[in-house]
């Protein structure tokens, strides 16, 4: 039998998350220098749970992300409307004491994100000084920073308070935490940065052409405008962008005909950038439905062992979707070639007479994607889950890299396999 099932109860929270982790071997645990761990406080746990888990199914945790956001876009409003004269001089006192709540809010939540730090699964390891350095370094925390910093920098040092003031737009940026659509794009251009760079090159050297272009055909008849290839630059730029000013034109024969080029080649030239990262987003979306992270990956005991370095090596194999109920994610008959982990949510397997419920931590398909047989099985989600999928090629690329893991799989792979068939 080649399905990820077992004729014996189903395994509570607690045994899933033993059976699913990690084992290290013998010597290398001996050898390890002991790591002095933080006193455990339940208090920090719970806290974690609601700054950085985000459980979707924590109703706590909904309403805080909710807060956050909410207090973020009325910052937004807030410097957009205080601008107004006529609003800003008569509620300018309720103005003043929206910011000192604003930045009191976040800098309670910057400190408690900084203090729950050492609660992350794969900086756990780590001493709680180092722990909280390296995450204080991480872009979402730093971002945090700059959204309280200018407040506190304006109240020490003599600041113009109208550069403060446009400072306080960095809050906006609080908002890609909430976004996972952010974190795609933000991956995209990662991603296609080469093509990026080819294409801003192809861009400045066609300013360069056009601006040399048109100084040589122009500067004789308008020296104050084209005099220079500098000063030329301008209608280069603006051309290219298909934007046309109209403040600087060519007025000779060969000068127009040129600029006619100059404008079919910046359309030409602009698509290029836009193509690039509209074909990456697209296919990054439909290679993902959310964002594979920390939060999610630490819900999985096989990984919640790892440090961070690890953790950004296993990261880009995983595939994530995001499945209402009732979903058939495996269906009977169908070749074996991924594994499934289940972040958030029930999976239930159906083989005949004989049901099982996978539960957060667990994964399934291991069984027919190792064999290389087909699924006797069907798997269907019963509440809303986020599974993480690894492929077949990128289990290989895994167990190479980090042998304990791929062996870990493999082992209760076959212990369900063994069971199955004694049972």
């Amino acid at each position: 039998m080649t399905s990820d099932q077992t004729k014996s109860p189903a395994p509570t929270p607690q045994a899933a998350s033993a059976d699913t982790s990690p084992k290290a071997p013998a010597d290398t645990a001996a050898s390890a220098a002991p790591t002095k761990k933080p006193t455990p406080s339940p208090l920090r746990q719970r806290l974690y749970q609601i700054l950085e888990a985000g459980h979707s199914d924590d109703a706590l945790s909904m309403w805080f992300d909710a807060f956050i956001v909410s207090l973020i876009l009325l910052n937004i409003v807030a410097f957009v409307i205080e601008t107004v004269p006529s609003i800003g001089q008569a509620y300018a006192t309720w103005f003043a004491y929206f910011e000192i709540f604003s930045v009191a809010v976040f800098t309670v939540e910057y400190g408690l994100r900084l203090w729950t730090a050492i609660e992350v699964p794969f900086l756990s390891r780590l001493p709680a000084w180092k722990a909280r350095t390296r995450f204080a370094l991480r872009a979402p925390m730093l971002i945090d920073l700059a959204a309280i910093l200018p407040f506190y920098l304006g109240q020490l040092l003599p600041i113009d308070l109208r550069i403060l003031r446009i400072l306080r737009l960095l809050r906006f940026l609080k908002l890609s935490r909430y976004s996972p659509a952010l974190h795609t794009l933000i991956r995209v251009l990662a991603n296609e940065s080469r093509p990026l760079a080819g294409a801003s090159l192809l861009m400045a050297a066609m300013v360069l052409f056009a601006s040399t272009g048109i100084y040589y055909l122009e500067s004789q008849a308008q020296p104050d405008k084209f005099g220079s290839i500098p000063q030329a630059a301008w209608w280069a730029i603006a051309t290219l962008t298909t934007v046309g000013y109209g403040d600087v034109t060519p007025i000779t024969a060969w000068g127009k005909l040129f600029g006619s080029f100059v404008m079919i080649a910046g359309l030409c030239v602009l698509a290029l950038p836009v193509a690039i990262i509209s074909t990456g987003f697209a296919q990054e979306m439909t290679r993902r439905d959310f964002v594979v992270n920390w939060s999610l990956m630490s819900r999985i005991p096989l990984f919640s062992e790892l440090d961070a370095r690890e953790v950004a090596e296993i990261m880009p194999l995983l595939h994530a979707h995001n499945l209402p109920p009732g979903i058939e994610i495996i269906e009977p008959g169908s070749q074996g070639a991924a594994i499934y982990f289940i972040s958030i949510g029930q999976v239930r397997m159906v083989e005949g007479n004989t049901t099982r419920i996978y539960g957060s931590g667990d994964f399934f398909g291991a069984v027919a994607m190792l064999s290389g047989e087909h699924h006797r099985a069907s798997f269907r989600t019963t509440t809303r889950c986020r599974l993480l999928k690894l492929h077949r090629n990128d289990y290989s690329r895994l167990a190479a890299a980090h042998p304990d893991i791929g062996q870990h799989i493999r082992e209760i792979a076959e212990a369900r396999m063994t069971d199955t068939r004694v049972t």
